[in-house]
């Protein structure tokens, strides 16, 4: 087995010899200077020493600024802000007995109510209970209590 400067050579049975692998196909040897030769197979490809070596450099990205997340839309949840009242988890009990789980969610209604001391209406997603809340304590009782702000709604 001869091997050459670049670390192309003919290995046992004709094949070419790269690094510790070996190609089997039928190549020619043409000698370009004294000290290297070089492998071309019959479709004129031309392997070299880096061969099967992958080389990349991503350069690292400059920060400009400090990183923030994206926004996120604001989800409407099925929870009322007034009471805290949420979804219930129960069975739905079939005739014959039989028990599949299920939701049962807070009646929540878009309601606009007046608020005295901002003399405006201020438009709400509550629950009838904290409706009628509202109705015997008071808005700003109710609000203060909840601890809401109700000059950004």
């Amino acid at each position: 087995m001869a091997t050459t400067a670049i670390g192309v050579g003919i290995g046992v049975g004709g094949g070419v010899l790269l690094g510790n692998s070996k190609c089997f196909r039928k190549t020619q040897q043409l000698s370009i200077s004294k000290t290297s030769l070089v492998s071309v197979s019959e479709i004129g490809f031309v392997t070299s020493q880096l061969s099967g070596i992958r080389i990349s450099y991503n350069p690292p990205k400059p920060l400009s600024a400090p990183f923030s997340p994206a926004l996120q839309p604001v989800i409407a949840r099925r929870i009322c802000p007034f009471t805290g009242k949420k979804a219930n988890r129960a069975n739905k009990v079939s005739f014959s007995n039989h028990k599949t789980k299920k939701l049962q969610f807070v009646n929540l209604q878009y309601k606009r109510v007046w608020w005295e001391a901002g003399k405006r209406y201020v438009k709400l997603r509550l629950s009838t209970k904290a409706l009628k809340t509202i109705e015997k304590n008071g808005l700003d009782a109710v609000a203060k209590k909840a601890g809401i702000d109700l000059r950004k709604k």
